[in-house]
């Protein structure tokens, strides 16, 4: 599969200038939950490292499959060095990779701890709504990612960070969520439960009781007495931090919006990942904020693709009917055409049958059986594909078992012309749903990345996959 042959052919991504440049200071990667923006993050941070440069990638996938891969046994809130990529290692020319998982509770604990003298902080650090709201308040985690993006800018001790955005319901929510905190936590409910503590006193309870008796009521109702109060002891506690939380939420977008950002939007070749993907291209373009391009995981490709599906469903049944060709010449022709679209191109890698779908990470699934064969091959089952349909002197096939040997290998044949009739469909439908992308954003720069054949679970896949991003397009295109 080559570039796209559509109206709108977009740019290539490159994907190692951007890496290289040193005003590139943070890579987000941005979209749909389950397009890989894990995996994009690591292998960018590895690539980047070997190229000399010190990284961090900050994760806040659970799943802890970043750890995986680096070969670490777990991830915190703190970088952690990973060994065999940098300098001093034989992972590359100078650089560093550091990664870490943000952990959302002990971030906000840090920002309390900050900006809180010891006994407040410790009475915030106690309070039961503050302690269910650092652990799962709506759009916390997402706050708290930016938070700590902010905090590593800020200590300047590293050349790049690349940020892998929460798996959020819609990619929009990594933008969003921030300023919905921001405005929760100085809006007008805050205000209103935190009016006791600013009147105190008598004088204060008075004033409530004139004007607030019958909404605290309600509130006590809806909340439960015991919940109320400890909100009320929250904000009494907090009052001092809340603008902070808002003037860093602004901060961090304006960091976002730097020259110094770029974002790379992580999609699959689905109409639902790139419909989400163009939402997001949108949006970045009226928050002025920097994209870099789009990064398209899971492509197929095929080694065999001058061998149209059309043609080798046409094959297949010619085989299977035993109707229009049944001459010898025309069987051996069919199946050299099978031939040629089971064997990959020289350099292409096998990426296994499409029906095969795919694994956690979008990869293809292994195509060998457990005893190491490949599924595809004839010669599998003991079938000599060149012995089975060899004449003998008399021009007869040698040995009585011949015409069922020879019926086999049809068989298989026809099956090897459907299996790629079904790649050639995958990669037809996958071609016209990037098409319709680049028709609506000619404009953005697109890096193709082939499903690999098995799952990305060590440096060695990550590189791998690195080094497609900085192809831009799908290996055996």
């Amino acid at each position: 599969m080559g570039a796209s042959t559509g109206m709108n052919t977009p740019p290539p991504l490159a994907v190692d200038a951007l890496l290289d440049d040193p005003k590139t200071r943070i890579i987000v990667c941005c979209g749909a939950g389950g397009v890989g923006k894990t995996t994009t993050a690591a292998a960018l941070g590895v690539r980047a490292a070997e190229r000399g440069r010190k990284v961090v990638v900050l994760t806040i996938d659970p799943a802890r499959r970043l750890a995986q891969s680096m070969g670490i046994d777990s991830l915190d809130n703190t970088p952690r060095r990973v060994k065999g990529v940098g300098t001093g290692d034989d992972g590359g020319d100078g650089g560093e990779l550091h990664a870490m998982m943000l952990d959302m509770k002990r971030t906000f604990d840090e920002i309390v701890e900050a900006h809180a003298d010891g006994e407040r902080a410790q009475a915030i650090l106690a309070n039961p709504f503050y302690q269910s709201l650092s652990a799962g308040f709506a759009g916390t985690q997402e706050y708290m990612a930016m938070e700590k993006l902010g905090q590593l800018r800020a200590k300047d001790d590293w050349d790049l960070i690349v940020v892998d955005t929460p798996p959020s319901r819609s990619a929009l929510d990594f933008l969003d969520a921030p300023k919905r905190l921001g405005s929760f936590l100085d809006g007008r409910f805050i205000r209103v439960l935190m009016a006791p503590a600013k009147v105190g006193g008598r004088a204060g309870m008075k004033f409530l009781n004139v004007g607030m008796s019958m909404m605290t009521g309600t509130l006590s109702k809806l909340m439960g007495a015991s919940l109320l109060k400890d909100v009320q002891t929250f904000v009494a506690a907090m009052d001092t931090m809340f603008g902070g939380f808002r003037t860093r939420a602004d901060a961090t977008f304006r960091l976002l919006q730097a020259p110094g950002t770029a974002f790379l939007v992580v999609a699959a070749p689905e109409p639902d990942a790139l419909r989400e993907a163009a939402y997001f291209v949108e949006r970045l373009a009226a928050d002025r904020m920097p994209l870099a391009g789009l990064v398209l995981n899971r492509v197929h490709v095929s080694g065999a693709d001058r061998l149209s599906a059309e043609r080798a469903l046409a094959a297949a049944e010619n085989l299977e009917d035993g109707g229009i060709v049944d001459q010898e010449s025309g069987k051996a022709g069919l199946r050299d055409a099978a031939a040629e679209a089971a064997a990959p191109a020289p350099g292409a890698l096998e990426t296994g049958s499409p029906s095969a779908g795919t694994t956690e990470h979008g990869t293809d699934r292994p195509t060998t059986h457990q005893d190491g064969t490949d599924r595809h091959d004839p010669n599998r089952h003991g079938i000599d594909r060149d012995a089975a349909v060899t004449p003998d002197a008399d021009g007869e096939g040698e040995g009585e078992g011949n015409d069922d040997d020879d019926a086999d290998v049809d068989a298989i044949t026809a099956g090897l012309l459907r299996l790629h009739a079904e790649r050639m469909q995958v990669i037809a439908r996958e071609r016209r749903t990037h098409d319709r992308f680049t028709s609506l954003h000619p404009e953005v720069a697109v890096a193709e990345v082939a499903a690999l054949p098995g799952d990305v679970h060590d440096l060695a896949g990550l590189r791998a996959i690195g080094e497609r991003l900085a192809a831009g397009v799908p290996a055996g295109a």
